[in-house]
């Protein structure tokens, strides 16, 4: 697997998305993707098998909180000794989402995305090259770890946006 299973969301040559400006506007692109759904089709799977919008939106807060960490965990490592980045079993996450309302979801969201596109917009270009190690997905930068955040958000939001409603 490489590094960045979601590198594909970003495009290619000048046409690449930046991926800070695409962190940064997932919080008001995710609002208004749900803001279009009735409750019934925030609750009703995408698919067969895959998960409700409002799953995706508990995902997506998850993950969030996975990303603080591993962005604060390798900024925090000596370069001698990159850190060690803990892989996470998204399904066994999953089994806990009717836990959480889709408001819930999108307010830790919102409020964790905000701190992180904050740390992120204060860091250096030294900071970007920091590395870390995923037993999955190899050696990687910090850089990696913020174009990971930003494909995984447009895999998201392009799940939302093709079954929102016409008309």
């Amino acid at each position: 697997m490489q590094n960045n299973p979601y590198d594909r969301f970003l495009g290619d040559g000048p046409d690449r998305k930046d991926p800070r400006a695409v962190i940064a506007a997932t919080p008001g692109l995710l609002q208004q993707a749900i803001d279009a759904l009735t409750p019934q089709q925030a609750d009703t799977p995408i698919a067969p098998g895959k998960w409700s919008p409002r799953e995706i939106v508990a995902h997506l807060a998850d993950c969030e909180l996975a990303h603080s960490f591993r962005l604060r965990q390798t900024l925090a490592a000596p370069a001698s000794h990159p850190a060690l980045l803990q892989p996470f079993d998204q399904d066994v996450w999953a089994h806990h989402y009717a836990a959480y309302t889709l408001a819930a979801g999108l307010e830790l969201f919102r409020a964790a995305r905000t701190w992180n596109v904050n740390l992120i917009g204060s860091l250096t270009q030294a900071d970007f090259d920091r590395r870390a190690h995923h037993p999955e997905r190899g050696d990687l930068t910090l850089l990696t770890l913020v174009e990971t955040m930003a494909g995984h958000d447009l895999n998201h939001l392009e799940q939302l946006h093709r079954i929102q409603p016409t008309g």
